[in-house]
């Protein structure tokens, strides 16, 4: 492998086609597609200030760079990358890519990033702000997420996640086969129209959470006192540590909890309309 180091280049496709080559403390200035159609590369602490620097790039590491606001739209169409110890402040990063590994990042501008993307592992990643990161993306892993970029994972399947705090609203709308470990979840309107979605040890505030859900399962799962009308037209089985505010109208299954301060059973319930309510504290 060949090294390029301590350069700057500009302008358009500067460095097209690259192979094999490892670019060290090189600065990619305004202009466009600096690594493009590019094979088995790596980038150490290089800077970006270009627009969509590494689009069709196969094969890379990239490693302490710094991606600046004009570099928006930078990561497109790659396969096989491995990011670590990066900050990025430019807007919609990652997209229609496969398997991607993210260690230890910080994007500053989460809109609109990591759409379909497939075969995602994710230890140590910061969103802030932007709206609809992780949109149609499928297989994923996360260990370590802390996020307040609105309207995160939507449309996803095939996720796991550990460790996460999520602050947002409409989070995990329209997801199929997802397992969540020790998360903190903030926001209005969690997990709705979603299939196959299991809670396990997390915290839940926000109204309406876990809506219009088919085998939805919470293992001992808590509730902020804010939460209301949960549960509402949702295949659930439930064990709840503690107790909730408000349950509404859960079409089956079964909830076990300490107690309840009270349940909403209308006209507007659907069939079969047979979920059990176990309240410990009148055992």
């Amino acid at each position: 492998m060949k090294t390029i180091k301590d350069q700057t280049f500009g302008g358009e496709r500067p460095l097209f086609a690259s192979r094999d080559t490892r670019f060290e403390h090189i600065t990619i200035t305004t202009g466009e597609s600096g690594l493009k159609q590019c094979h088995n590369i790596e980038c150490d602490h290089c800077y970006f200030e270009g627009k969509y620097p590494l689009w069709h790039v196969y094969g890379s590491k990239i490693t302490s760079c710094y991606f600046a606001v004009g570099s928006r739209s930078a990561i497109w169409y790659c396969d096989d990358m491995e990011m670590t110890d990066c900050v990025i402040d430019g807007p919609k990063f990652f997209r229609e890519m496969n398997r991607v590994t993210i260690n230890n990042v910080v994007i500053n501008d989460a809109d609109e990033t990591f759409w379909k993307v497939k075969g995602l592992k994710i230890h140590n990643l910061k969103l802030h702000g932007g709206t609809y990161p992780f949109m149609f993306s499928q297989d994923i892993y996360v260990d370590g997420l802390e996020s307040d970029a609105k309207y995160v994972f939507q449309y996803c399947k095939n996720m796991e996640i550990h460790n996460a705090k999520i602050t947002t609203k409409d989070s995990f709308w329209e997801c199929e086969n997802v397992t969540i470990y020790d998360s903190e979840l903030n926001g209005e309107y969690l997990a709705w129209h979603s299939k196959n979605v299991k809670l396990v040890r997390c915290h839940i505030s926000g109204e309406q959470p876990l809506c219009y859900d088919k085998n939805l399962v919470l293992e001992d799962c808590t509730f902020d006192p804010g939460c209301d009308r949960m549960f509402e037209d949702s295949e659930v089985n439930a064990q709840i540590a503690g107790s909730v505010t408000n349950i509404k109208n859960p079409r089956t299954g079964r909830i076990e909890l300490d107690s309840v301060g009270s349940v909403t059973l209308d006209e507007n319930i659907l069939e079969p309309a047979n979920c059990q309510i176990i309240e410990r504290d009148k055992q």
